[in-house]
Protein backbone atom coordinates (compact mmCIF):
# COMPACT_ATOMS: atom_id res chain seq x y z
CA UNK A 1 0.00 0.00 0.00
CA UNK A 2 1.29 3.28 -0.52
CA UNK A 3 2.06 6.20 1.56
CA UNK A 4 0.02 9.03 2.24
CA UNK A 5 1.83 13.18 3.26
CA UNK A 6 -0.58 15.42 4.38
CA UNK A 7 0.71 19.00 3.68
CA UNK A 8 -1.53 22.17 4.93
CA UNK A 9 -0.40 25.14 5.59
CA UNK A 10 -1.56 25.26 9.46
CA UNK A 11 -0.31 22.17 11.45
CA UNK A 12 -3.97 21.21 12.83
CA UNK A 13 -5.59 21.04 9.50
CA UNK A 14 -2.58 18.84 8.85
CA UNK A 15 -2.72 16.20 11.86
CA UNK A 16 -6.88 16.51 11.52
CA UNK A 17 -6.40 14.99 7.75
CA UNK A 18 -3.98 12.93 9.35
CA UNK A 19 -6.08 11.45 11.78
CA UNK A 20 -9.23 11.13 9.77
CA UNK A 21 -7.05 8.81 7.52
CA UNK A 22 -5.55 7.12 9.95
CA UNK A 23 -8.74 5.74 11.11
CA UNK A 24 -9.73 5.18 8.31
CA UNK A 25 -7.09 2.50 8.01
CA UNK A 26 -4.60 4.31 5.89
CA UNK A 27 -0.73 4.37 6.18
CA UNK A 28 0.04 8.00 6.62
CA UNK A 29 3.88 9.10 6.62
CA UNK A 30 3.85 12.39 8.07
CA UNK A 31 1.59 16.29 8.56
CA UNK A 32 3.61 18.51 6.40
CA UNK A 33 3.55 22.40 6.86
CA UNK A 34 5.85 23.11 3.56
CA UNK A 35 6.65 21.82 0.26
CA UNK A 36 10.60 21.29 1.01
CA UNK A 37 9.03 18.89 4.07
CA UNK A 38 7.00 17.38 1.43
CA UNK A 39 9.45 16.21 -0.84
CA UNK A 40 12.14 15.65 1.89
CA UNK A 41 9.62 12.87 3.04
CA UNK A 42 8.48 11.66 -0.53
CA UNK A 43 12.34 11.65 -1.18
CA UNK A 44 12.69 8.69 1.16
CA UNK A 45 9.47 6.89 0.64
CA UNK A 46 9.20 4.80 -2.83
CA UNK A 47 5.84 6.18 -4.11
CA UNK A 48 2.41 7.24 -2.45
CA UNK A 49 -0.30 10.28 -2.46
CA UNK A 50 0.33 14.02 -1.68
CA UNK A 51 -2.69 15.24 -0.02
CA UNK A 52 -1.92 19.32 0.30
CA UNK A 53 -3.78 22.72 0.21
CA UNK A 54 -3.50 25.22 -2.52
CA UNK A 55 -1.02 27.17 -0.73
CA UNK A 56 1.78 26.21 1.69
CA UNK A 57 4.11 28.06 3.58
CA UNK A 58 6.82 28.16 1.22
CA UNK A 59 5.13 27.15 -1.81
CA UNK A 60 2.12 26.79 -3.89
CA UNK A 61 0.86 23.54 -5.17
CA UNK A 62 2.38 23.85 -8.82
CA UNK A 63 5.41 24.54 -7.35
CA UNK A 64 5.13 20.92 -5.33
CA UNK A 65 3.38 19.31 -8.18
CA UNK A 66 7.10 20.00 -9.93
CA UNK A 67 9.54 18.91 -7.43
CA UNK A 68 7.65 15.88 -6.42
CA UNK A 69 9.07 12.09 -7.34
CA UNK A 70 7.26 11.41 -10.54
CA UNK A 71 5.73 8.19 -8.34
CA UNK A 72 3.87 10.37 -6.16
CA UNK A 73 -0.07 11.61 -7.08
CA UNK A 74 -1.29 14.70 -6.06
CA UNK A 75 -4.88 15.51 -4.67
CA UNK A 76 -5.56 19.08 -4.17
CA UNK A 77 -8.34 20.55 -1.60
CA UNK A 78 -9.12 24.02 -2.35
CA UNK A 79 -12.39 26.01 -3.31
CA UNK A 80 -13.48 25.30 -6.88
CA UNK A 81 -12.69 28.63 -8.18
CA UNK A 82 -8.94 27.46 -7.53
CA UNK A 83 -9.04 24.17 -9.93
CA UNK A 84 -8.74 26.17 -13.13
CA UNK A 85 -5.18 26.09 -12.95
CA UNK A 86 -4.68 22.13 -12.55
CA UNK A 87 -6.91 21.18 -15.34
CA UNK A 88 -4.07 20.28 -17.58
CA UNK A 89 -2.17 18.78 -14.82
CA UNK A 90 -2.48 15.43 -13.36
CA UNK A 91 -3.61 16.78 -10.32
CA UNK A 92 -6.57 15.52 -8.64
CA UNK A 93 -9.09 18.08 -7.18
CA UNK A 94 -11.56 17.95 -3.69
CA UNK A 95 -13.61 20.84 -2.89
CA UNK A 96 -13.48 22.77 0.54
CA UNK A 97 -15.14 22.30 2.84
CA UNK A 98 -13.65 18.34 2.62
CA UNK A 99 -17.13 16.06 3.13
CA UNK A 100 -15.13 12.62 4.63
CA UNK A 101 -16.95 9.93 2.13
CA UNK A 102 -15.28 12.04 -0.42
CA UNK A 103 -11.89 12.50 0.74
CA UNK A 104 -12.23 8.39 1.66
CA UNK A 105 -13.38 7.60 -1.87
CA UNK A 106 -11.07 9.53 -4.01
CA UNK A 107 -7.60 8.09 -1.87
CA UNK A 108 -8.87 5.05 -2.47
CA UNK A 109 -9.12 5.26 -5.94
CA UNK A 110 -5.61 6.73 -6.45
CA UNK A 111 -4.17 3.54 -4.93
CA UNK A 112 -5.99 1.41 -6.71
CA UNK A 113 -4.80 3.28 -9.73
CA UNK A 114 -1.30 3.27 -8.30
CA UNK A 115 -1.48 -0.63 -8.00
CA UNK A 116 -2.77 -1.02 -11.20
CA UNK A 117 0.64 1.14 -12.65
CA UNK A 118 2.69 -0.87 -10.58
CA UNK A 119 1.22 -4.03 -11.75
CA UNK A 120 1.66 -3.26 -15.15
CA UNK A 121 5.26 -2.10 -14.87
CA UNK A 122 5.94 -5.58 -13.43
CA UNK A 123 4.15 -7.40 -16.34
CA UNK A 124 7.21 -5.94 -18.79
CA UNK A 125 10.18 -7.71 -19.40
CA UNK A 126 12.85 -5.94 -18.07
CA UNK A 127 15.51 -4.07 -20.80
CA UNK A 128 18.78 -5.56 -20.98
CA UNK A 129 22.00 -3.47 -21.24
CA UNK A 130 24.19 -3.67 -24.10
CA UNK A 131 26.88 -5.65 -22.40
CA UNK A 132 24.59 -8.36 -21.20
CA UNK A 133 22.63 -8.40 -24.39
CA UNK A 134 26.00 -9.34 -26.16
CA UNK A 135 26.24 -12.11 -23.37
CA UNK A 136 23.01 -13.43 -24.39
CA UNK A 137 23.57 -13.37 -28.15
CA UNK A 138 26.81 -14.94 -27.68
CA UNK A 139 25.49 -17.72 -25.73
CA UNK A 140 22.93 -18.57 -28.25
CA UNK A 141 25.34 -18.37 -30.73
CA UNK A 142 27.84 -21.05 -29.47
CA UNK A 143 24.82 -23.04 -29.03
CA UNK A 144 23.53 -22.67 -32.33
CA UNK A 145 27.00 -24.03 -33.73
CA UNK A 146 28.07 -27.05 -31.43
CA UNK A 147 24.55 -28.32 -31.01
CA UNK A 148 22.86 -27.08 -34.36
CA UNK A 149 20.03 -25.59 -32.76
CA UNK A 150 18.12 -22.80 -34.02
CA UNK A 151 17.77 -19.32 -32.40
CA UNK A 152 14.74 -19.77 -30.70
CA UNK A 153 15.71 -23.18 -29.69
CA UNK A 154 18.77 -21.89 -27.81
CA UNK A 155 16.69 -18.96 -26.35
CA UNK A 156 14.78 -21.78 -25.04
CA UNK A 157 17.28 -23.72 -23.52
CA UNK A 158 19.42 -20.89 -21.82
CA UNK A 159 15.53 -19.78 -20.14
CA UNK A 160 15.32 -23.63 -18.96
CA UNK A 161 18.80 -23.31 -17.67
CA UNK A 162 17.96 -20.42 -15.57
CA UNK A 163 14.36 -21.62 -14.17
CA UNK A 164 16.05 -24.64 -13.28
CA UNK A 165 18.95 -23.32 -11.40
CA UNK A 166 17.08 -20.24 -9.94
CA UNK A 167 20.02 -17.91 -11.50
CA UNK A 168 19.09 -14.75 -14.49
CA UNK A 169 18.88 -15.10 -18.22
CA UNK A 170 22.36 -13.23 -18.33
CA UNK A 171 23.99 -15.69 -15.39
CA UNK A 172 22.68 -18.29 -17.14
CA UNK A 173 24.23 -17.30 -20.73
CA UNK A 174 27.14 -16.60 -19.33
CA UNK A 175 27.70 -19.99 -17.39
CA UNK A 176 26.69 -21.40 -20.87
CA UNK A 177 30.04 -19.82 -22.68
CA UNK A 178 32.20 -20.81 -19.64
CA UNK A 179 30.77 -23.89 -20.21
CA UNK A 180 31.55 -24.16 -23.64
CA UNK A 181 34.68 -22.17 -24.21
Amino acid sequence: MSSIIVAFPKIEDAKAIKNLLVRNGYDVAAPCITGAQVINLADSLSDGIIVCGYKLADMVYSELYEYKPKSFEMLLVATKSLWDNCVNNDVMCLAMPIKVHDLLSTIEMMQQAQIRKRRKMRSQPRKRDEEEQKIVDEAKRILMELNNMSEPEAHRYIQKCSMDSGNSFVESASMVIAIYM
